[in-house]
C-alpha cells in the first residue's frame, strides 16, 4: 500500500514509550534498527482508512508489553522512498484513526527537514 499524508505535531508521549527497553529491543530484533525516541505523525485521508484498518487488524507483528504498558502492532514501511522504518499501531492511543505513527532510527523532522503541513509518502 502506498499513500500520502500530512505531517503534524503529535502529543509528545512517544519518546517515553520508545525509550522502554522491551520496546527498543523488540524493534531492534524485528525491524533491524533502534528507533529514535519519538514518532513522525502523519494524517492520512479518510479514503485510506478501510485498507489501513485491514492491515492493522490482520497484523501479526505484536510487541507484548511489560506490566502497565500497552501492546504495539507494527509493520515495516518506507517513508518518501528512502527512509526504512515502521508504522506502529499502539493498543493504547489518543490519536484518531487517520493518524499514522512512523518510527525510524533518525529524527525524521531533522533528517528530512519536515514541518507541519508537509506531504510525505508512506509505503507498507
Amino acid at each position: 500500500m502506498r499513500l500520502n499524508g500530512e505531517v503534524t505535531t503529535g502529543l509528545g508521549k512517544a519518546a517515553f514509550f520508545l525509550s522502554q527497553d522491551f520496546y527498543v529491543e523488540n524493534f531492534i530484533a524485528n525491524c533491524g534498527f533502534k528507533p529514535f525516541p519519538g514518532t513522525l505523525n502523519v494524517i492520512v485521508d479518510d479514503k485510506y482508512l478501510k485498507e489501513i484498518n485491514e492491515v492493522k487488524d490482520n497484523c501479526e507483528n505484536i510487541i507484548e508489553p511489560d506490566e502497565g504498558f500497552g501492546a504495539v502492532k507494527y509493520i515495516k514501511a518506507v517513508l518518501n522512498d528512502e527512509i526504512n522504518g515502521a508504522i506502529v499501531f499502539p493498543a493504547k492511543t489518543q490519536h484518531t484513526e487517520n493518524y499514522l505513527e512512523f518510527i525510524a532510527e533518525a529524527k525524521l523532522r531533522d533528517e528530512l527537514n519536515l514541518e507541519d503541513g508537509d506531504t510525505v509518502t508512506i509505503e507498507f
